[in-house]
């Protein structure tokens, strides 16, 4: 998914590297310099500086290595290449009696969702679908791992150290611990598969237990997807189909028109189901 990364002003960089010329400041570890411990000490060091208690670092960073796999997936991703009736064909018929049943399981905190966000159940049990089989499959590479990897390696390095300082506010915050964070190998968590990023921002507590779980709890996870959508400007009672203003916001959760398409088909398959 999915997942958003912020864009420095050349003004605003001009003005922070005046400030650290004219002020001592330790020196950074360069991405992919070999030395990855050396690396990670002075992020650890970084991290502190923006906030986040020793406590936490501790806790999430202490003993982590880089994971070769996830370089691996990285290196070997694929563009998107199914058409549309080949990818709903495969995905949507298998989900549509479970994504139905769920429907109608959370039925009530949907209406709530809707009522508070504008975005109807139809589009979340989709995407809930799509995403994960409805929390099946959330993923199994440790998340501070892979992203403390891809925060090492060069080719995205100043994307996924954000990501990462943000999986440690996750931490401190006290949503998850660090070994309940598991997911996709990019770092993708949760039922609807959050980055870190996200999860700050979006996440929310709706049930109430004091807790934004978007793991393990449904309410949570159905809420804060909406919460998404409704923050990139999705529009209460419009249509969601190709062309629409609230299809526009399916294409900012996933950037394929593909499949963007067929969370708005799967969607209109639930809204029809007896």
């Amino acid at each position: 998914m999915t997942s958003t990364i912020s864009r420095l002003a050349l003004a605003a960089f001009a003005i922070s590297a005046s400030i650290l010329s004219a002020q001592p400041a330790f020196a950074a570890v360069a991405c992919g310099s070999g030395n990855f411990d050396a690396w990670l000490a002075e992020f650890k060091t970084d991290a502190a500086a923006k906030g986040i208690s020793q406590q936490a670092i501790a806790s999430a960073l202490t003993g982590v290595t880089p994971d070769p796999s996830v370089l691996n997936r990285d290196r070997s991703q694929k563009v998107f290449s199914q058409t549309f009736e080949e990818f709903s064909g495969r995905m949507v018929p298998p989900r549509l009696e479970r994504g139905s049943n769920r429907m109608k399981q959370y039925g009530s905190v949907l209406s709530r969702i809707e009522q508070t966000y504008g975005v109807p159940g139809e589009v979340l049990v989709a995407i809930w679908g799509l995403e994960t089989d409805f929390g099946v499959n959330t993923g199994k590479f440790a998340t501070i791992r892979s992203l403390a990897t891809l925060a090492y390696d060069c080719r995205r390095s100043e994307q996924f150290r954000a990501e990462l300082l943000d999986a440690l506010r996750i931490v401190q915050r006290g949503d998850l611990a660090p070994a309940e964070m598991k997911g996709a190998w990019a770092g993708e968590l949760g039922q609807t598969q959050f980055m870190p990023s996200s999860w700050m921002k979006y996440a929310v507590d709706f049930d109430g237990n004091g807790k934004r779980d978007l793991l393990h709890n449904a309410p949570d996870v159905l809420a804060s997807t909406a919460n998404y959508l409704a923050g990139y400007g999705w529009q209460k009672g419009k249509d969601w189909q190709p062309g629409s203003p609230n299809f526009a916001v399916l294409q900012q959760w996933n950037k394929s028109d593909v499949y963007s398409r067929t969370v708005a088909y799967f969607a209109t398959q639930l809204a029809r189901a007896p």
